[in-house]
């Protein structure tokens, strides 16, 4: 199934809004009228898809790789916890 303009929009938003004026989470209001966090929710799925990857190949697996890096970065610090390693700890 292709990709709807809401789909679309998010994804351009993505690859441009450095260009944007003032905070990210001000111009994902302003410019796809939804709150912060249902922009990550949305994102956050549809790089999974193939009509994305397909739509923007280099931003997918640009952002693919950033969410993997920090799931491994998050597990690490899990681990670090469990054993009790965590900065400060004795």
């Amino acid at each position: 199934m292709p990709l709807t303009d809401r789909e679309r929009a998010i994804l351009d938003f993505e690859g441009e809004w450095r260009r944007h004026v003032g905070a990210k989470e001000e111009a994902i209001r302003e410019d796809l009228g939804i709150s912060p966090a249902r922009y990550y929710q949305l994102l956050g799925r549809l790089i999974d898809t193939a009509e994305a990857q397909a739509y923007d190949p280099m931003l997918v697996k640009r952002l693919r790789r950033m969410r993997d890096r920090g799931r491994g970065e998050a597990a690490d610090e899990r681990k670090r916890v469990i054993a009790g390693t965590t900065p400060g700890s004795k």
